[in-house]
């Protein structure tokens, strides 16, 4: 308790350069607890939009498709698995049939997903009721990325030509009934949703499905009747490897500016060691071993991080309150190139990584704090006792 008290009183005499050691270190705590909160509160939103516009908690997937191949649509879609009739009845899980198609606004030419879903499903966030049929009109559901790309709104008319099972072409005049807005790149760029039943008038394609998905109560975990079981990890890969970039970039981050804030400490310990010559020979000539006084010193630069924490702690936490209410605003590039984002992020603040945080800001102070001061241990106590450590 000396010592702790010793260590103390040294660091509020120091005056100018304890304050400077506080301020820099409660910035680096303060910004790092909030970009890290940002990215978590991006993190946790990504995933359930994920979930609630696209993904569903799982997927059925016929044999032939792949996601990120669209090559395979043509073969992709197949007669529904009858081991999920159970499922599909009771409403845990809805057919999608997804074929290339092209449609022509304003004279221009589009490829892009025809999407056909059930009206009646409420496992995704798709307006789907939208798409029941009325006045003889096919109506359809687009997203907003998809209304800018083709310059539609709501009650448009656009020409739509598909190919049927057959491969023979085919073309109708179709009118967006809706449409709907995402941070889900994934359900709305690029596609179209029509009413299943219609699609399956449209190609010939009764009873079958290119994917399914399914409710997190849905009683499907493996492959079922030659089609393969997507969990909501596999589903996720795409937030998963964001995640992990993202993740790489805020240890960088941190690692600058925890640098430099660790400098300014290191910094301050050794001119205070060359400056406290005598007084660390007083304590040696009063019974401190050279191992007490080495851990004197390392204490002190500790305690630069526990009173900048508490400092943080004043400033940073009706900021931190504030952004968690007005978010950071985030420009519309950032959804059209596919991430998904609304028009501001929110934080949240975790308190395992709020502690990992204050953990290795206080760690390193200590290690700092020690690397100038374990010289003293190897020094000659003779010459300490007359102020001349080398």
């Amino acid at each position: 308790m000396l010592i702790i008290r010793t260590a103390f009183k040294n660091i509020i005499g120091a005056g100018r350069a304890t304050r400077l050691n506080i301020a820099v270190l409660s910035f680096v705590l303060v910004i790092m607890t909030a970009y890290n909160g940002m990215l978590d509160g991006w993190i946790a939103e990504s995933r359930r939009d994920t979930i609630d516009w696209d993904a569903g908690w799982s997927q059925l997937w016929h044999p032939n498709y792949d996601k990120y191949d669209i090559f395979t649509l043509p073969d992709a879609h197949g007669k529904i698995p009858i081991q999920i009739d159970n499922a599909l009845q009771a409403g845990m899980a809805t057919p999608v049939l997804v074929i290339q198609a092209s449609v022509y606004p304003q004279g221009r030419m589009l490829n892009i997903q025809l999407k056909g879903i059930d009206p009646e499903q409420q496992i995704l966030k798709i307006p789907s009721l939208s798409l029941h049929s009325a006045g003889g009109e096919t109506p359809v559901v687009i997203g907003k990325r998809m209304a800018a790309t083709t310059n539609l709104k709501k009650g448009d008319r656009v020409m739509l030509r598909w190919r049927d099972r057959n491969g023979v072409f085919d073309a109708r005049e179709v009118q967006v009934a809706a449409i709907f807005e995402t941070t889900v790149g994934s359900a709305d760029a690029g596609q179209m949703w029509i009413a299943l039943d219609d699609l399956y008038a449209m190609t010939d394609m009764q009873g079958e499905a290119t994917y399914i998905v399914m409710q997190r109560e849905s009683p499907v975990s493996a492959d079922t009747g030659g089609w393969h079981f997507k969990d909501n990890d596999f589903l996720q890969t795409d937030n998963r490897i964001l995640e992990q970039s993202s993740r790489a970039e805020s240890v960088i981050i941190f690692t600058i500016l925890l640098t430099l804030a660790l400098l300014a400490v290191y910094d301050t310990q050794t001119l205070s060691i060359f400056r406290r010559q005598k007084e660390i020979g007083t304590y040696v000539a009063l019974g401190m071993t050279p191992r007490g006084v080495t851990t004197l010193f390392t204490i002190e630069g500790t305690t630069y991080s526990l009173f900048a924490a508490f400092f943080g702690a004043i400033w940073g936490a009706p900021l931190l309150y504030w952004f968690t209410k007005t978010g950071l605003p985030m420009p519309e590039a950032y959804g059209d190139i596919g991430m998904a984002v609304g028009d501001a992020m929110y934080p949240v603040y975790k308190l395992t990584t709020v502690a990992t945080t204050l953990l290795v800001v206080i760690f390193f102070s200590a290690l700092v704090s020690y690397l100038p001061a374990r010289k003293i241990a190897q020094q000659n106590m003779v010459l300490a006792l007359k102020g001349k450590i080398n």
